[in-house]
């Protein structure tokens, strides 16, 4: 009997970041080469916590390095999804997302914190209705992201 290798954990902090008219920031990824190559997909801002960062900790700086924004409190995780998930360098992992909210007026992200991958593979932004989420053909994570929103 062969049991499965455990998959290593990645805690995560997210954000749902939503304008006036409830429309929510995603990010356009797609990646053009590495093990994930041919990969593309739509998401809300976010990343990884580092070594002894706490979810609020990430969500602060993820927010800071992909949009520009400054936060001095992200407020109370709103939303949780665990899920098993391809990383760009092809490890399976073991993903923990915490989803914070925030609130604003629709404003185009700064690139200024951008890591030289995200430079890559960044492609594009776009505030979505939950409409257009629900009627689009493209992937886009969190999977149940109109139902989240539902329910803020």
């Amino acid at each position: 009997m062969q049991v499965a290798p455990v998959l290593p954990d990645r805690p995560t902090s997210r954000w749902l970041i939503l304008d006036g008219q409830g429309r929510v920031l995603l990010f356009r990824f797609v990646y053009a080469d590495g093990p994930i190559a041919g990969t593309a997909f739509w998401a809300t801002p976010g990343g990884g916590c580092e070594p002894g960062e706490t979810y609020a900790d990430a969500a602060r700086r993820e927010l800071f390095e992909e949009t520009g924004l400054i936060v001095a409190d992200p407020g109370p995780e709103v939303a949780r999804r665990v899920v098993d998930f391809r990383l760009p360098d092809g490890r399976l992992s073991h993903v923990d997302q915490r989803f914070f909210l925030l609130r604003t007026e629709p404003f185009d992200p700064s690139p200024t914190g951008w890591t030289e991958e995200e430079r890559r593979v960044l492609i594009e932004h776009r505030w979505w209705t939950t409409a257009q989420i629900t009627a689009s053909e493209d992937t886009i994570w969190p999977d149940d992201l109109p139902e989240i929103l539902s329910t803020l």
